[in-house]
């Protein structure tokens, strides 16, 4: 189904589909088993014009809007979760908060080559104590005569030990909490920065992840995104659009878990039939199909109203938490129902259903966890008391 696609987004699509399927579906299962993060994918993914939905042409993008990068997304996460996470990496987190908060000279040096995959990005606020709790963290930026001094780790950071240029929250006055938080645009071989991967996880295997460490790490004063004490502003405008990327990954495991229960069970022979004629399997396939559909329309509806602002009245907040977290409990619900589909089957490595087993848990904790975006949520719906 279309969903009211314009012909340019429905063409989008397809050869995000295509790429999927053709090039990365191949050797997905064995990149995953290896650990390979295999960068020629990537530059593909590039030249494809896939991490330039957001950017206008001047800066080498097309313009397209939020909806056509979670089209893309979604696609691709379909194949690959790990190769979803990229979209946040190049475009939706790095671009995204470029395009809104940094200066010409910013934009001009560093998203053309995000978008052509010539520079890997990331972004760093999580910490080994800081989470969901963001102005809790102990990343400092002593302010100098000619920039800034960085000193702490982060840690969980998707695209490490890869990355090439990141957005870094660090407190440059930590009186002011939240309001003392700056975000710095970052060339990550700056001297004093130790990127150490991360190997040992659950799933995404093939997404690298990483912790890093800043010892005296001189940056200039033009490295600050916006004006010190925008940080946590940034960060929260930054989150609405990882997690809609998010969202659209979610929704595309979710889709894909249900196709693949839905074929094997068209395909398992028992008692003389294929076993999708028992109730209880029709069960599973009918409610898995109704949660992913259910999600892609909450991410379509989230990523439609990014890009419609003005018209939908505002931040988009809300919405995005709406689709982050049924997203990911969806995706999460696919997996489990499909690997009970498959039964012991799913256990093994001989089905991909274990490798999206795994990976889908991811997105019960990254970008905000379920319960973060259910509190967001929640405090939508709180009134205001008038004294």
């Amino acid at each position: 189904m279309d969903f009211g696609f314009t012909e340019e987004q429905a063409m989008l699509r397809d050869m995000a589909r295509d790429f999927a399927q053709n090039e990365i579906a191949p050797t997905v299962e064995a990149d995953e088993e290896k650990h390979v993060y295999n960068e020629a994918l990537v530059k593909k993914m590039g030249e494809l014009g896939l991490f330039g939905c957001l950017a206008p042409e001047k800066y080498g993008g097309t313009e397209m809007g939020y909806l056509a990068a979670s089209i893309a997304t979604l696609e691709i996460a379909k194949e690959s979760p790990s190769y979803g996470v990229t979209f946040n990496l190049q475009m939706n987190a790095v671009q995204s908060v470029l395009l809104a908060f940094g200066t010409e000279e910013q934009k001009k040096k560093h998203i053309p080559s995000l978008i052509t995959a010539d520079a890997y990005g990331c972004f760093a606020l999580t910490e080994a104590d800081t989470g969901s709790d963001v102005a809790s963290m102990r990343t400092t930026a002593q302010e100098t005569a000619d920039g800034f001094v960085l000193n702490g780790s982060k840690m969980w950071i998707s695209g490490v030990p890869l990355a090439t240029v990141g957005i870094i929250y660090a407190m440059t006055d930590r009186e002011k909490k939240h309001r003392g938080m700056t975000a710095f645009l970052v060339d990550m071989k700056t001297p004093g920065i130790e990127q150490r991967a991360i190997t040992e996880k659950l799933g995404l295997h093939s997404s690298p992840t990483g912790e890093i460490i800043f010892e005296d790490v001189k940056v200039p004063k033009d490295a600050v995104i916006g004006k010190p004490g925008d940080g946590f502003k940034i960060a929260m405008f930054m989150l609405d659009r990882t997690r809609l990327s998010c969202a659209a990954r979610s929704a595309g495991v979710a889709e894909k878990c249900f196709e693949l229960a839905k074929k094997y069970a068209n395909e398992r022979i028992q008692f003389g039939q294929s076993i999708i004629n028992f109730q209880m399997v029709q069960d599973q396939l009918a409610r898995m199909w109704c949660e992913h559909e259910a999600a892609k329309l909450l991410v379509f509806k989230a990523a439609w109203i990014m890009d419609n602002l003005e018209k939908a009245g505002g931040r988009p907040t809300l919405h995005i938490s709406t689709a982050k977290y049924y997203g990911a409990e969806s995706a999460v619900m696919a997996a489990n129902e499909a690997m009970k589909v498959y039964a012991s089957y799913g256990y093994g490595t001989e089905y991909p259903i274990e490798r999206y087993y795994r990976d889908a848990k991811s997105y019960q904790s990254v970008e905000g966890t379920s319960n973060i975006q259910k509190t967001i949520i929640a405090r939508n719906f709180i009134e205001e008391k008038k004294e």
